[in-house]
């Protein structure tokens, strides 16, 4: 095979992991989030320009035709080149930044991440090893990734946007480690026998792997794995001591909430309803009540002044609201157009729909406070009224976190996904899976960032169908609140 060099860190990360993929394919398990590989692609294009004019490798199927038009480019003296392609002994890898100086060559791998990564050192390292034994001078190796404290005020500023760590160093004293590895990768590929491997902390670090379900498909039901609210490193402790089935953790230290969650999962326990605590947390609670919450989406290269890489930028919002008991239910949404801030008009319309000192309800609002802070801090005209919203904002959560109510369908999580089935389980009214297109916040980010590339007809679709999702975010807070209220006063 042409061992690439994603190839090459998967094989990092555990070998069986590229057997797999070579020899059973089919048990792959979709992980990868479309928006985080969008991301990774806005980010190399936008860093391209780091050093100015360029040469790009168009990519090509025909590798052997990268490699040729790389190696024309690579005959002028000083140059800058993206995407340059090389090959040897059956190890292929592209270069997203190279710079020529003379007969010294920069190398600079992109990251559209916010931090620095071990993995990030297996993969230039492996490109490095590459170019060495092809015969060139390697002069640096940098790694390039994006600068969370950067904030665009006017033009984006790429020095400032992209953090460059130097890591020449390191990467030579991994070249006997690289070829160790490819080695192995030969040897494990061509090996017909699936692959034995543990499972450990290697299956969700640096990367949630795909094939996670088929290499635990045969521990038994309520195994560890299956558990919400324990950390992974955690799980994959206890495992390796041989501790993984629900009734051997309960023997174990673990938190209560943990131990309740098991205990109903193995004995199918009545609901714990605490009438009392929900009875407290009803009375903090006010008419006029408005149930609010927001969908925002992230940009990693800032395109609005005052943001950061992947800052929460917040384009719409629902409310329901009651304004005196035994009143109807009235609702009010705001979705901005797609070519636009969306963050000023949405401000301005959500001090004319919320008034001062009314008691607003978020689930975990901590989201809702942050994103009506920010707001305030960019518009400070409007900053004493949202600022009003911000601290009559309360959370709808609280009895679920506190575990005032509880019941086994809510698998330990007090996740709004989660507690809306749980107490709503026949309604298909309140069932996010009878949704149009949109059934999660991931898929109302990306088909909002994605709108203005559509169609004007396309755009139309999308839109009622956000608005739909969001909608039903706090139409599901108001029958979470009319439940609460029935089972206090049964």
């Amino acid at each position: 095979m042409n061992l690439s060099k994603s190839k090459y860190c998967d094989a990092v990360q555990c070998n069986k992991l590229l057997w797999l993929e070579e020899h059973l394919p089919d048990q792959k398990k979709e992980v990868s989030n479309q928006s985080t590989l969008d991301n990774g692609t806005e980010v190399g294009k936008v860093a391209k320009d780091l050093f100015g004019k360029h040469i790009d490798i168009a990519f090509q199927e025909d590798l052997q035709r990268m490699i040729e038009d790389t190696k024309q480019a690579l005959k002028h003296d000083n140059v800058v080149i993206t995407e340059a392609s090389f090959f040897y002994q059956d190890n292929f890898c592209s270069v997203d930044i190279l710079v020529k100086n003379n007969h010294d060559i920069e190398i600079y791998e992109v990251k559209s991440s916010t931090e620095m990564k071990d993995i990030y050192l297996d993969d230039i390292a492996y490109q490095v090893y590459i170019l060495l034994h092809l015969g060139y001078s390697i002069k640096k190796a940098t790694i390039v990734y994006l600068n969370s404290n950067y904030v665009r005020k006017g033009e984006l500023e790429l020095t400032k946007l992209f953090h460059m760590e130097e890591v020449l160093d390191i990467v030579l004293r991994k070249q006997e480690e690289v070829k160790r590895k490819i080695g192995e990768i030969d040897s494990c590929i061509n090996q017909q026998k699936e692959l034995e491997q543990e499972i450990g902390m290697h299956c969700v670090h640096p990367y949630e792997c795909p094939y996670f379900e088929y290499c635990t498909r045969n521990l038994p039901v309520n195994n560890i794995f299956q558990m919400r609210g324990m950390q992974n490193r955690s799980k994959f402790k206890f495992y390796q001591q041989g501790i993984y089935l629900y009734q051997d953790l309960l023997q174990e230290d673990i938190s209560w909430k943990l131990k309740q969650q098991i205990e109903f999962e193995l004995y199918d326990k009545r609901p714990i309803v605490n009438k009392e605590k929900i009875k407290e947390f009803l009375n903090t609670l006010s008419y006029p009540l408005y149930f609010l919450d927001f969908e925002t989406f992230q940009q990693p290269i800032p395109m609005y002044d005052g943001v950061k890489p992947y800052m929460q930028i917040p384009f719409q919002y629902s409310l329901h609201y009651i304004e005196k008991e035994n009143l109807d239910l009235k609702h009010q949404e705001f979705l901005a157009a797609a070519d636009m801030d969306p963050r000023r008009s949405l401000a301005e319309q959500l001090v004319k729909d919320i008034p001062l000192n009314v008691c607003v309800l978020a689930y975990n609002m901590s989201f809702e406070k942050t994103i009506i802070k920010n707001l305030a801090y960019l518009y400070p005209d409007l900053s004493n009224h949202l600022m009003n919203i911000h601290d009559h904002i309360q959370d709808l959560m609280i009895p679920f976190y506190n575990r005032d109510y509880y019941t086994k369908d809510m698998h330990g999580s007090y996740s709004i996904k989660y507690v809306l089935p749980a107490l709503f389980p026949n309604e298909p009214s309140l069932n996010y899976h009878n949704l149009d297109m949109i059934h999660n916040g991931s898929e109302a980010m990306n088909s909002y960032a994605n709108l203005k590339t559509l169609s004007e007809e396309e755009q139309i679709l999308v839109r009622k169908n956000l608005l739909k999702y969001c909608g039903l975010d706090t139409y599901a807070m108001v029958k979470i609140w009319e439940k609460l209220k029935q089972v206090v006063d049964e």
